[in-house]
């Protein structure tokens, strides 16, 4: 494709600075998304690390929740990084009755699963699609998926510890999520491998749309 892919980060609360400074470095154009007049203009979103009830609460306020949900039914790429995979997900365990989230993932998300503030940790993930190595991956306050769908691709699981086994990076279609924060250690590779999943998306719809036009002309 001829142009960059514009990525919307969603900044409606969390570490929204990071990941817009991570995306431009990868050939993107990063933008922030607060309203839905700004979620249509942009080729993909990201949903940063942060609080998902007060992240969930702001976008139903702010009308950006209903336009969400039809943006990822309807395609878009979005990646989310812990409090992001929270909204993806389409069920939650430990969450208060009242929290919504955006769905798309076919997967069960524990909330906080790796403990309080003070049990943040940092691990090194093997990455399914990420060449070079593990991921140096920092959990905070950081889910876990419990269950994942039979569509959903398991990318990350932790290795070691009390949590070995548990999943921790997933992708189903265009939906990335992952339960660490890859924007606060330098490491590029998992936005690396997103903006690539919206490249392909992109070059997808041209071929279609250039289809269509021969088929009427």
């Amino acid at each position: 494709m001829s142009r960059k892919p514009v990525v919307g980060v969603l900044a409606l609360q969390g570490d929204v600075r990071e990941h817009l400074a991570t995306l431009p470095g990868l050939g993107a154009e990063a933008v922030t998304v607060r309203r839905p007049e700004e979620l249509a203009g942009v080729d993909a979103l990201v949903v940063p690390g942060g609080e998902s009830t007060t992240m969930a609460k702001l976008a139903a306020r702010s009308g950006l929740l209903g336009p969400l949900r039809d943006a990822v039914a309807g395609g878009l790429p979005v990646y989310g990084s812990c409090a992001g995979m929270v909204m993806l997900a389409d069920r939650l365990l430990d969450a208060p009755a009242d929290q919504v989230t955006v769905g798309g993932l076919d997967v069960t998300v524990r909330r906080n699963a790796f403990g309080r503030q003070v049990d943040s940790f940092e691990s090194q993930v093997e990455v399914d699609g990420v060449a070079g190595g593990p991921v140096h991956a920092v959990f905070i306050r950081a889910p876990w998926v419990e269950q994942a769908g039979e569509g959903v691709q398991v990318l990350g699981r932790v290795v070691g510890g009390s949590a070995d086994g548990r999943i921790v990076a997933v992708r189903q279609g265009n939906l990335v999520a992952t339960s660490f924060h890859p924007e606060l250690t330098g490491d590029r590779r998992v936005h690396a491998l997103f903006v690539d999943i919206v490249r392909r998306h992109l070059a997808e719809q041209a071929g279609v749309d250039a289809g269509n036009e021969r088929g009427t002309s």
